[in-house]
């Protein structure tokens, strides 16, 4: 079993059904999934994306300063943890909210010797704001907070079941890969996570699993090695 894991979830599942902002259902669904693998000792950071909310990629797009719009995207990242922290410490799961850019009293200001502190005292250290600069996403970000925190893989919780050769909701003959290198990764122009939060995981040796969140019970059955999803490695 994994000692420390960090859980990069997607702002959109959070929508649940809505079609916007974060469901309630889904969201005490994910706390009472963390809360079950961390009872048993795992040590869980947690990097929440904001797209339920804002992305600053679109916004750009719609004609916002991309510098602010991606500044409005870490924003959208730290009202989700701000709710996710809230539905775990609900269930009696303590649980901290650490932010990439000082918003004290909102979150502590992250720096890892504390987010391993935190880890070691059993709290679930939810890791806000994404790395605090425009210009990179939150799978970099986590690729960065999971190396930081030096976990043993990075689990990326989404809607689909794993990585295919194309995006199965478009595309009905897609075939789904159960192991797969970051090479591969990055020559198929595969939409895991974008090339820099790849490469940086490739450099520095940090397995990625993607598996289906919005199942229940589906992160502990990764936990226990379950082959329910795709594993990205050398």
């Amino acid at each position: 079993m994994y000692k420390r894991i960090l859980l990069k979830l997607s702002g959109e599942s959070l929508m649940g059904k809505q079609g916007y902002g974060i469901d309630s259902e889904r969201l005490n669904d994910y706390a009472q999934q963390i809360a079950a693998i961390a009872s048993m000792g795992v040590q869980v950071g947690i990097v929440i994306g904001g797209g339920n909310i804002f992305r600053g990629l679109s916004g750009a797009q719609r004609g916002f300063d991309r510098v602010k719009g991606d500044q409005m995207g870490m924003l959208a990242t730290v009202i989700n943890s701000l709710a996710l922290s809230s539905a775990l410490e609900a269930i009696g799961q303590k649980a901290r909210v650490l932010t990439a850019v000082r918003m004290e009293p909102i979150g502590e200001y992250y720096n890892k010797a504390k987010a391993l502190r935190l880890l070691d005292k059993g709290h679930i250290v939810i890791m806000a704001g994404g790395t605090g600069n425009p210009y990179f996403t939150t799978d970099t970000a986590s690729s960065l907070r999971a190396i930081e925190i030096e976990a043993d893989i990075m689990f990326k919780g989404t809607r689909v079941d794993g990585i295919y050769t194309a995006d199965p909701e478009k595309d009905p003959t897609a075939t789904k890969f159960e192991t797969i290198t970051y090479d591969e990764v990055l020559s198929r122009g595969l939409k895991v996570m974008d090339l820099t939060a790849i490469t940086m995981c490739k450099e520095n040796n940090m397995p990625i699993y993607v598996f289906d969140m919005d199942t229940k019970g589906n992160l502990m059955r990764v936990i226990h090695g379950e082959a329910i999803g795709t594993m990205v490695k050398p």
